[in-house]
């Protein structure tokens, strides 16, 4: 069973302390920082202690905390939780919500991904659909769901020219990354498809989400 003892831990400042679950995008190391943030996101005790946020990220979970913080304390119950990790799979996925987004997938650079593939475009809207993807993280800009479970032959370069403006709802893969725009903003990711953006407010860190191709 994982352990405090299986993390490293350090400050960002002295207002940030991290604890890092590994040094690789992969579900695994998600899914337990993700076990942690869900179980502490609310806790009256660190509250208490003057923590303000506790943030995920692909391999790290930092708790942000005003400068009287007693850190001693709080590392002692973020250990304690960290202590507790279930080793299977169905435990560390607990209270996750699906959620189901209707993509027109119509988008100016699924030819692109395609061809990178070497594939059809009906090809990587069947793949791309296929997963149950992992909210590992909302970043970028607010509501916006990194996901893992991207099929690996799926996986293209980020434009070598951004463009100035995404539409809200842009579904689109950066790399190994896949992800849905909140709202119109800078991107190089290549764009599949469009859903309605506002499918995405309800989404958390450690939710799952489905794609399904939609009618154009």
């Amino acid at each position: 069973m994982p352990s405090a003892k299986q993390t490293e831990t350090f400050f960002l400042g002295d207002s940030c302390l991290c604890w890092a679950f590994g040094d690789k995008i992969q579900q695994s190391a998600s899914l337990r920082v993700l076990y942690v943030f869900r179980k502490l996101i609310n806790n009256p005790e660190l509250a208490r202690l003057g923590v303000r946020d506790l943030v995920p990220s692909y391999t790290a979970l930092a708790a942000h905390a005003g400068p009287a913080c007693d850190w001693k304390v709080v590392r002692r119950v973020i250990d304690a939780c960290i202590a507790e990790i279930p080793a299977d799979e169905a435990g560390l996925r607990e209270r996750s919500v699906r959620h189901i987004l209707p993509v027109v997938y119509d988008g100016e650079d699924i030819q692109r991904v395609a061809g990178h593939a070497k594939i059809t475009a009906d090809e990587v809207i069947r793949r791309h659909t296929a997963p149950e993807y992992l909210v590992a993280m909302i970043g970028f800009r607010p509501h916006f769901p990194y996901l893992l479970g991207l099929d690996p032959s799926l996986v293209t370069p980020r434009l070598d020219s951004p463009r100035t403006a995404v539409p809200a709802g842009a579904v689109a893969i950066g790399g190994e990354q896949t992800g849905v725009y909140p709202e119109t903003s800078p991107g190089g990711w290549n764009i599949l498809g469009m859903t309605k953006p506002e499918l995405l407010y309800g989404i958390e860190p450690g939710d799952t989400v489905v794609f399904r191709k939609a009618e154009e």
